[in-house]
């Protein structure tokens, strides 16, 4: 049984928050970075995330009857690759009016505007009916959330039977001189760019202390499982540094 100290607090980064607090605290973050937030994930990850994007779109295989509901969908960034790749429609939700906006001011978004809707809200409530979705992705906003088990729970419940969840996150990395030149990005280099392009350090030194926290990925799949999917498969990416995980809704 868990104590009342861990009911009543939770991590932020490296530190503890009152559980009341995180989700505060989070949107507090991206309404700081939501003008900077493409161009830092660029800065930041040598714009190897768009090829992560990419990876996930390529298992993911979208069809122009697929409906898909992108959790802390920011700026559109899946939302876009989807309706590319010849998906159906794509709904846009995010805890954070900010980034939305964000989002709404791309001009490569606004040609796909008669298939996307966008909706304010958090990925562990969504105002979203049972059994309406055919496939759902989360991708770099699952640290973020208070309880990812109500996350999983949420997209479980959204989706169709047959439908498909993905989640694309940072992982582990458990080469020891990646490891090392990894640490030093993020821990050093990371927080400076966050200072002198977002003008805000803590932010991009919360997602470092983050990303550590997150759980490892078998750990992840196993919430996979408890949530009700089924035929989970992880996918390494460039080393540990990200991950995808995949699960189906069977029933």
């Amino acid at each position: 049984m868990a104590t009342k100290t861990q009911k009543e607090v939770i991590d932020f980064g490296f530190s503890e928050v009152p559980r009341a607090q995180k989700q505060e605290r989070v949107a507090e973050i991206f309404s700081s970075v939501a003008p900077s937030y493409n161009l830092m994930n660029d800065l930041m990850s040598g714009g190897v995330h768009r090829l992560w994007k990419d990876a996930l779109m390529d298992w993911m295989a979208p069809r122009p009857t697929q409906s898909l509901v992108d959790l802390a969908g920011g700026t559109g960034d899946i939302a876009l690759r989807f309706l590319k790749r010849g998906g159906g429609s794509a709904h846009i939700v995010d805890i954070n009016p900010e980034m939305l906006a964000a989002g709404k001011k791309r001009r490569d978004l606004q040609s796909f505007a008669d298939q996307l809707n966008w909706t304010t809200a958090s990925a562990e409530a969504l105002p979203i009916a049972d059994k309406s979705a055919d496939r759902v992705t989360i991708a770099f906003g699952l640290r973020n959330v208070t309880s990812r088990e109500a996350a999983l729970a949420e997209a479980y419940r959204i989706l169709k039977p047959g439908g498909r969840f993905c989640c694309l996150e940072f992982s582990h990395v458990d080469n020891p001189a990646l490891s090392k030149l990894y640490d030093f990005w993020s821990f050093q280099a990371m927080p400076r760019l966050g200072r002198y392009i977002a003008r805000d350090e803590a932010a991009y030194r919360y997602l470092a202390e983050s990303i550590r926290m997150f759980p490892r990925p078998e750990a992840l799949a196993a919430s996979f499982g408890e949530a009700g999917f089924a035929q989970i498969r992880i996918r390494s990416l460039s080393g540990g540094i990200a991950a995808i995980h995949s699960g189906w809704k069977l029933d």
